[in-house]
């Protein structure tokens, strides 16, 4: 795997892109059955490196606390709130991983560029998902909670990745195969049983090859060896990403404001993901 932190982190973000449309074919599967059969076939791309997965227990509890915690979340935050709000405050993630690098990565600080190019990104990513219409009401209170409990935790986990003791990337393979197993346990307990199609089946290992699966071994590669004020301007594509290919497949539409937020988005990426140049200092003679 090559060790280019910014290409890895663009390949688990187009594979995250496809999450929207291909979710949209599993929509009558309860989502707890999707995201552990998802997650279970994600950790079959490492199951030829099933020695890897043992890793040091505070690793492992990471690895679930991301995986697991975050999904967990958020479905609970799409049953208690509308999904256009709980959404949003979803992709305050990105946001959260630029905003809180310092606290994980000694010696890194913000500077106005970082920040400039946070707010642009969410901004933008707030007029793709929201189309513009925003209702926050407080009867929903507990699902907008439980959805920026997940944006932390996300943001929390990725930091996390760098911080921790060196570890294979195939161990991603064991923390998918619990956190999927821990979903399926969440199926039986709150969702009633269900019986996927054959299409639905294949959609189902395709969201383990692409965004549920194979994104996460991008990720932690990504994280591991770049700089997460960069990973995280950058992570507003996915939204922007998500509807061109909903378009693209005819399951969604472009409105006069998404040409505005491709403007922010990528305005903000690009300030945010820009490399200071070093100050040359000239000597007297």
């Amino acid at each position: 795997m090559p060790n280019q932190p910014l290409p890895l982190a663009a390949g688990a973000i187009l594979l995250w892109a496809s999450l929207a449309t291909l979710g949209a074919l599993t929509r009558g599967l309860p989502p707890f059955l999707v995201v552990g059969v998802s997650l279970c076939v994600g950790s079959l791309l490492s199951i030829g490196r099933m020695r890897d997965w043992k890793v040091p227990i505070p690793t492992l509890l990471i690895g679930i606390y991301g995986l697991f915690g975050y999904h967990f979340l958020l479905f609970f935050a799409f049953r208690l709130a509308p999904a256009l709000e709980a959404n949003l405050l979803n992709y305050l993630w990105p946001l959260l991983i630029v905003l809180l690098t310092p606290l994980f990565r000694p010696g890194a600080k913000l500077n106005r560029r970082h920040l400039i190019g946070g707010a642009m990104g969410f901004i933008g990513a707030g007029l793709i998902v929201t189309g513009g219409k925003l209702a926050l009401s407080q009867q929903y209170l507990p699902g907008y909670l439980l959805a920026m409990a997940a944006a932390v935790i996300w943001s929390t986990f990725s930091l996390l990745l760098s911080r921790l003791r060196a570890f294979p990337s195939s161990a991603m393979g064991g923390f998918c195969l619990i956190s999927g197993l821990l979903s399926l346990l969440c199926h039986a307990l709150f969702e009633p049983a269900a019986a996927p199609s054959a299409a639905q089946w294949a959609t189902l290992l395709l969201l383990g090859l692409g965004p549920m699966g194979g994104a996460f071994f991008l990720w932690e590669r990504a994280l591991r060896l770049g700089d997460p004020r960069q990973i995280g301007s950058l992570s507003y594509a996915t939204p922007l990403l998500s509807t061109l290919l909903l378009t693209a497949s005819g399951q969604g539409q472009l409105n006069p404001l998404t040409g505005v937020a491709i403007l922010l988005i990528l305005d903000g990426a690009l300030l945010g993901t820009l490399q200071r140049r070093p100050r040359v200092q000239t000597q007297a003679h």
